[in-house]
């Protein structure tokens, strides 16, 4: 077992060869082809969920664990369908900005097409389980979230992503499905409440996304897949970017002032050095070549670095400020 490596594929998405890949134990392969990194995201929206429900006193270990761990194996066996896609309509040939930034198993030849579609069926099927457990728990409205987490999951690559909606299924998955759906199978509760206070964090992975389009806008563009970005071009995507990531922060001031929130919250501020940085860098266009002193492992990724980086820690700021939250609650009650 490779656990050096496994550390790696959960903080950043590896680049090796194919032989260094045919070296690799399962688990390290499976962290890769899914790109495990980026998995960081779909946890926090879970967590939040989760203490919402502690927060109401209506935490339940089982539903909030299968809910956890079948959200994980969602977001995963997405990123795998949105691989076998792009191979499929032949968008990451030619050295398409994917293959650039890590691995795509399929087109790199690490895997061949019936081991990735075997990996796609496992996956899927432990997402599956464990909705069909979440249903069974729950009732019809645990069904209902789970056909429209589906709908996303089997269409976001195609046609979504390739009309302008796939910003638009992002927000929607990773606030009210996610946060909400997770408070709901916990609870046996729907909370706009609860929706509202993970808005924050479902911008900031929404501003991921548009990094990312933004960085290969002209190869998407080049492939006929018109992303958000693409509609809006560089300019404005770049600051549609900076007025989500500003929302992020006024909307946890505005919870704060309306009581919604626990002073406590305002830990979050501590990411505005994250934001300056993030600021910085979309004022301004895609630079060409890689700035000196850039970190060669992440280049050519440029303003979904910035975004990843400023999302993880105001993310990270997020869940302790609702721990602190939850504990000053029950301290105090």
């Amino acid at each position: 077992m490779n656990y050096k490596m496994w550390l790696k594929a959960i903080r950043i998405i590896p680049r090796l060869s194919k032989e260094e890949w045919d070296k690799l134990d399962l688990i390290s392969r499976w962290l890769i082809a899914t790109r495990a990194a980026v998995l960081v995201m779909t946890m926090l929206s879970a967590a939040i969920g989760g203490i919402m429900a502690a927060q109401d006193g209506r935490f339940n270990w089982l539903p909030f664990t299968v809910c956890f761990f079948g959200l994980v194996f969602a977001h995963a066996t997405n990123n795998l369908l949105n691989d076998l896609v792009d191979y499929l309509k032949g968008v990451d040939k030619g050295n398409y900005y994917r293959t650039q930034y890590g691995p795509q198993p399929l087109e790199s030849g690490f895997l061949s097409l019936r081991r990735f579609v075997l990996y796609i069926f496992l996956t899927g099927l432990i997402a599956l389980l464990c909705g069909i457990f979440l249903i069974v728990y729950a009732g019809p409205g645990a069904l209902i979230i789970t056909l429209m987490g589906a709908f996303f999951l089997l269409f976001y690559t195609w046609p979504l992503k390739y009309f302008g909606l796939g910003e638009f299924a992002v927000l929607a998955v990773w606030g009210p499905l996610m946060i909400g759906g997770t408070y709901f199978v916990t609870t046996g509760f729907w909370s706009w409440m609860t929706v509202l206070a993970g808005l924050p964090y479902a911008l900031g992975v929404t501003t991921v996304l548009f990094g990312k389009h933004i960085d290969k806008l002209e190869a998407d563009k080049l492939k006929g897949i018109n992303t958000l970005p693409v509609i809006l071009e560089e300019s404005a995507a770049r600051k549609t970017v900076i007025v989500l990531t500003t929302l992020q922060y006024l909307i946890v001031l505005a919870l704060v002032i309306k009581g919604v929130f626990h002073p406590v919250l305002l830990i979050t501020l501590l990411a505005l050095k994250n934001f300056y940085r993030l600021f910085k860098a979309y004022s301004k266009e895609l630079p060409d070549t890689k700035p000196e002193g850039y970190r060669t492992d992440i280049w050519p990724l440029w303003f979904v670095a910035f975004a990843f980086d400023h999302n993880k820690k105001f993310g990270g700021l997020l869940l302790v400020g609702l721990v602190l939250q939850l504990i000053l609650s029950k301290l105090f009650s």
